[in-house]
């Protein structure tokens, strides 16, 4: 009688799609990313920062256009620098236009299409183009496009090849109401089929309306990751400035005090500054406390609600 048979160890687990492991890019004395690791799985993640922050190189570099200066970047659980395998899984679309103006939207396209090798390129190439409604201008001259349109001619290229991993840079720049609508939906619809999709944006409505997961990048590194509603908790409770006129400013002061509404306060010449670090409940508390102190708000203005400062904070904590 023999004995049951032996467990079987479990398989090790599938690596994602994307992994950044203390990954650095510089140039010369300029340090374009500094130490960045996160990992990116199917869905939509959004690469939130204001403009100069890193994010186009994170991009380059999980394409494959970039080495990493220092770290390791991966793409499917393979290297992303000098793999060409990695231009079959990965469709990128770059914040700066790089379409000949000279060549239709079909002609673009089928040359993408030509470039991944696939059997059908005309198929391929018809199918992306309508996947972007770009069906009835895809013989104009992409000299004549839109702003919007020549975003979506990229996006087309882009996805030709049907690839995994979506990069996309900036990609509602110049795109109108509808046809920023047409992106989300679009973009949700591929991901819903299993892609792993990482766009980049400086606007924090587009990442909210869009991604599930946000990395945020500021000056180079990795400010804060997670769920959304998470990170724009964080956004909201940071220490926020506002300057008050009203018609009596120390009275108004005393009664933000007595509440524990403001961390600080300062008086200059005809305008009051303060400083909170609960900024729903200030809003809440101020024209209550304005009002039961018999003073009149001439005017309340933030002084700290770029997205600079935002992230600044989000780095020091």
């Amino acid at each position: 009688m023999t004995g049951p048979a032996p467990l079987q160890p479990p398989p090790p687990p599938e690596p994602a799609p994307i992994v950044l492991d203390r990954a650095s890019r510089w140039y010369g004395n300029v340090v374009a990313c500094n130490d960045i690791s996160f990992q990116v799985g199917p869905g939509v993640t959004g690469l939130l920062g204001p403009n100069g922050a890193g994010k186009s190189t994170v991009l380059s570099m999980i394409a494959g256009l970039l080495p990493p200066s220092a770290g390791r970047v991966t793409l499917l659980g393979e290297p992303a620098w000098r793999h060409p395998a990695v231009f079959r899984k990965v469709g990128l679309v770059p914040e700066r236009e790089s379409v000949p103006g000279w060549m239709t939207g079909r002609g673009f396209v089928g040359y993408a299409a030509r470039l991944q090798g696939l059997p059908d390129a005309a198929a391929a190439r018809d199918a992306a183009i309508a996947l972007v409604d770009l069906a009835p201008a895809a013989d104009r001259r992409v000299a004549t496009y839109s702003k919007g349109m020549r975003q979506r001619i990229l996006l087309a290229a882009a996805l030709v090849h049907d690839p995994p991993v979506i990069l996309l840079d900036e990609p509602f720049n110049g795109l109108d109401p509808r046809q920023r609508l047409h992106m989300m939906s679009l973009l949700r619809s591929l991901a819903a089929e299993g892609r792993t999709i990482l766009f980049s944006s400086h606007i924090l409505e587009e990442v909210e309306r869009l991604a599930g997961r946000v990395l945020v990048i500021y000056a180079g590194r990795l400010a804060a990751a997670g769920n959304f509603r998470e990170i724009r908790r964080l956004m909201t409770d940071h220490p926020h400035t506002f300057t008050i006129r009203s018609s009596d400013d120390r009275r108004l002061t005393a009664a933000l005090f007595a509440e524990g509404a403001i961390l600080g306060a300062e008086l200059d010449g005809e305008l009051l500054e303060v400083r909170t670090g609960d900024l729903a409940g200030f809003c809440r508390q101020l024209p209550r406390l304005a009002w039961e102190s018999a003073v009149t708000l001439f005017e309340v203005r933030p002084t700290d609600e770029s997205l600079e400062s935002v992230f600044s904070y989000l780095v020091q904590r």
